[in-house]
């Protein structure tokens, strides 16, 4: 393991907790796993069990996603686990943009830390995050280059519990992982253009610039 990258981590999370002007007054819930891992996941907030643990993904989604980790024949401790918004919203509601825009610059500093080969946004949230027009039943599942990552969205492991549909999505998309980060490695893959335009008629290009 790379131990600058722990520490570099470690003194991240010390800077977010001294950080008054975060908002939300739960528990720092900052991520964890492997700092020198391949594949990152990235959620839209802790909820009640990752409040009260302070972890990410603990809780019956939380389950799901590791199982489907250790499904792969991956060990938990081999990826990196965390949230755009590192504290739970009241009532587990949706982050909202200010709470989204207040945490950017320390996930940004996090993924430069960690610089993983893949990036996969649980739910529209975290997608949107990366690729703000971009629609998850529409969009789960495809590869796209952002230039320094790559990202594929996935369903949120809670919304894969709502129902057979959702549930045969994400486990379909989570089975075409390794293959997916294999052709990244080697070269051999087929990425999705990104969306071109926004509704300001902006360049993509123009967009990913600020997502950092």
């Amino acid at each position: 393991m790379d131990m600058d990258k722990v520490v570099e981590l470690k003194n991240l999370e010390a800077e977010m907790l001294k950080d008054k002007n975060l908002p939300l007054q739960t528990n720092l819930v900052f991520g964890e796993g492997n700092p020198n891992c391949e594949v990152l996941f990235i959620g839209e907030a802790p909820g009640f069990n990752e409040d009260k643990e302070k972890r990410p993904f603990v809780g019956r989604a939380g389950q799901l996603l590791r199982k489907c980790i250790r499904d792969l024949g991956w060990k938990e401790i081999d990826v990196y686990i965390t949230n755009i918004v590192k504290r739970r919203p009241p009532e587990n509601r949706d982050p909202t943009e200010e709470e989204i825009e207040k945490y950017k610059p320390y996930l940004k500093r996090q993924i430069e830390i960690i610089d993983p080969k893949i990036i996969v946004p649980l739910g529209r949230f975290s997608m949107n995050y990366f690729l703000p027009l971009a629609k998850i039943t529409r969009d789960q599942g495809k590869l796209f280059n952002l230039g320094e990552y790559f990202i594929l969205p996935m369903l949120h492991p809670a919304a894969a519990l709502r129902g057979t549909g959702a549930m045969n999505m994400f486990e379909e998309t989570f089975k075409e992982l390794p293959v997916t980060l294999q052709k990244i490695t080697t070269g051999g893959f087929e990425e999705t253009k990104p969306i071109e335009t926004t509704t300001k008629k902006q360049k993509f290009e123009d967009v990913q610039g600020k997502l950092f």
